[in-house]
């Protein structure tokens, strides 16, 4: 079983950074083997993706809407995914989830491809 467990937010002024970390544990499968993901989710919508990275090859995809602004990484000694978030806008507002997959890369994977999910840490940007 895996568990991924997210830290880093909280709530800061327009214009901060935060860094969103992602703490991977389990047996079976390496981390370098999995896809990691970031999603978001606001109140009445569905989780959008905002980054992914893949598990050795460096392969990367960001949402339009942060891109220039949020850097994905992963430390695979560390077991750990990261998101660097910079210019915060108070539109990034929302609950951020971390999320693993086996089966898919990083451009092609959508929310029905990843397996595993952590519990979510809110990011609030104020104005």
């Amino acid at each position: 079983q895996v568990q991924l467990v997210e830290s880093g937010g909280g709530l800061v002024q327009a214009g901060a950074s935060l860094r969103l970390s992602c703490v991977f544990s389990g047996r079976g499968r390496a981390f370098s083997s999995y896809t990691m993901g970031w999603f978001r989710q606001t109140p009445g919508k569905g989780r959008e993706v905002v980054a992914a990275i893949s598990g050795t090859r460096g392969l990367l995809y960001y949402d339009d809407s942060v891109k220039g602004r949020f850097t994905i990484s992963r430390d695979n000694d560390k077991n750990t995914a990261y998101l660097q978030m910079n210019s915060l806008k108070p539109e990034d507002t929302a609950v951020y989830y971390c999320a693993a997959t086996w089966r898919v890369g990083p451009r092609r994977a959508g929310v029905g491809d990843y397996d595993y999910w952590g519990q979510g840490t809110q990011v609030t940007v104020s104005s």
